[in-house]
């Protein structure tokens, strides 16, 4: 009798990789001529989000530039940020909140089911907390899974790794 083979469908990340990069960001942002004094800062906030206070629009989107450079460098895929409109700050000064992305929501979960029933890969697909567990006999099938689901990052906007892969 073969045995099922299976994958988990999850989106995480490293938690001490964002501290390193967002400590990195710091020091850039310290450092940098066009952002030295210019009473920047950076926040994180637990697993929750990141905080960038500044003076103007420009100051912020340079930050934001850098925070993406650090978070490829350390292998985190930049779709777990999701920007927050610009809110005024104290003193003139402008921030943005970019909350942080982590576990499927139950209607992504769904979309991915739904899109794996779709495919005809003879898989089966069942939703698992904030993850998605997809299951079949022949390996191969799996792997056409998981390229499909590859294929499709850009339409999910979400950050997916596959795990458990047995």
């Amino acid at each position: 009798m073969a045995k099922d083979c299976s994958f988990d469908v999850v989106s995480e990340f490293d938690r001490q990789e964002l501290v390193n990069a967002v400590d990195q960001v710091k020091r850039d942002v310290s450092s940098r001529f066009d952002l030295k004094d210019s009473n920047s800062e950076i926040e994180l906030e637990g697993d929750k989000s990141i905080t960038i206070t500044t003076d103007d629009d420009m100051k912020l989107r340079n930050i934001y530039d850098i925070l993406q450079t650090k978070l490829v460098k350390r292998n985190l895929n930049i779709r777990i940020l999701d920007p927050q409109p610009v809110e005024n700050a104290l003193g003139g000064r402008i921030r943005r909140v970019y909350k942080l992305k982590k576990g499927l929501t139950q209607e992504l979960a769904k979309k991915i089911v739904a899109d794996i029933k779709d495919s005809k890969i003879k898989v089966q697909a069942s939703i698992q907390g904030d993850q998605v567990r997809v299951s079949g006999k022949d390996k191969d099938n799996l792997q056409e899974v998981i390229k499909m689901l590859r294929g499709n990052e850009e339409k999910y906007d979400y950050p997916l790794q596959f795990t458990n892969y047995r």
